[in-house]
């Protein structure tokens, strides 16, 4: 939470969201952490074949090091690997270091939400990437 509090562009959660994200089926959770220091981790929910990313952190002192483009490659990767379809988020429009990230990471702009944020109030971009079908297993056990 130290890491989250000190991320102004962060979604700010309470102790019990995070500790309800942890531990629950539908949801994701992905920590890059060396020598016991959280660099970053990833927040997704996952309702079948549409994932929503919820929450992205990196440390302030870690970015710019491929740690969040880390984090988004093995998310798409879990959620290709779990037979997602795509993947989906929500962004400040005045997050610009974010936005680069995910397009980096492939994914387009595909909605926006009008004055969805508040304390600035501000647009959403909505962005989405598709990241496949069924997995592995499943299409090669149909072949």
């Amino acid at each position: 939470m130290a890491v989250e509090r000190a991320s102004d562009s962060a979604a700010h959660w309470s102790r019990e969201l995070y500790d309800k994200a942890v531990g629950q089926a539908a949801r994701v959770v992905l920590v890059v952490e060396e020598d016991g220091r959280m660099r970053g981790f990833i927040v997704a929910h996952c309702i079948g074949e549409e994932w929503e990313i919820e929450n992205v952190v990196v440390a302030a002192t870690e970015r710019r090091k491929g740690v969040g483009a880390e984090l988004l490659r093995e998310l798409l990767r879990q959620a290709q690997a779990a037979g997602a379809r795509r993947v989906m988020l929500e962004v400040r429009e005045s997050n610009a270091p974010a936005v680069v990230l995910y397009k980096k990471a492939g994914f387009s702009e595909v909605g926006r939400r009008k004055s969805y944020y508040t304390n600035p109030l501000e647009d959403a971009l909505v962005l989405a990437q598709e990241v496949g079908g069924p997995p592995a297993e499943s299409s090669a056990a149909a072949s």
